[in-house]
């Protein structure tokens, strides 16, 4: 392994779609405080706030990420997942390179909310090394900014 492998596989990093013209990019966490730009529009990725994440960037955003990605399932009409949001912003604002916040609507991405078996919103999973290592249903702040600060001293 050459030296620049070596400090290649040292990164961490995270593919995540742009909010501005939705194509992927391929995110160095480490540098995520630096407000990185998208490759395609040059606009910054928000990375201080909760991603959203669709169907079919799920797997590349949430399971080939290479930190921590802690993924709220929820659904615009429900009330106590907009009682989450709060935490989950303030978490994403201190984790940033850290740990990644992102949001999936189970309304819109009803396979994923089957394949990981939500019954109940909201439903929180951290997922480490693209496998699930933790879940907190309903309302339970405590519990979510237990789960993130495991997640980021663990990552």
């Amino acid at each position: 392994m050459n030296p620049t492998d070596e400090a290649d596989s040292s990164r961490r990093h995270s593919t995540i779609r742009c909010a501005f013209c939705l194509s992927l990019n391929r995110v160095d966490m480490a540098r995520a405080r630096d407000r990185p730009k998208c490759g395609s529009c040059g606009r910054p990725m928000l990375l201080d706030r909760p991603v959203r994440i669709e169907a079919d960037d799920f797997d590349a955003t949430v399971l080939g990420a290479d930190v921590p990605v802690l993924v709220d399932f929820y659904a615009d009409w429900c009330a106590p997942c907009r009682m989450v949001t709060p935490v989950l912003d303030e978490i994403a604002l201190e984790s940033v390179g850290e740990l990644l916040v992102a949001k999936v609507d189970t309304d819109r991405a009803q396979e994923i909310a089957e394949r990981y078996g939500i019954r109940s919103i909201p439903t929180l999973i951290l997922f480490a090394g693209g496998a699930e290592s933790e879940r907190v249903v309903g309302v339970d702040t405590d519990g979510l900014r237990r789960m993130a600060r495991t997640a980021r001293s663990d990552g």
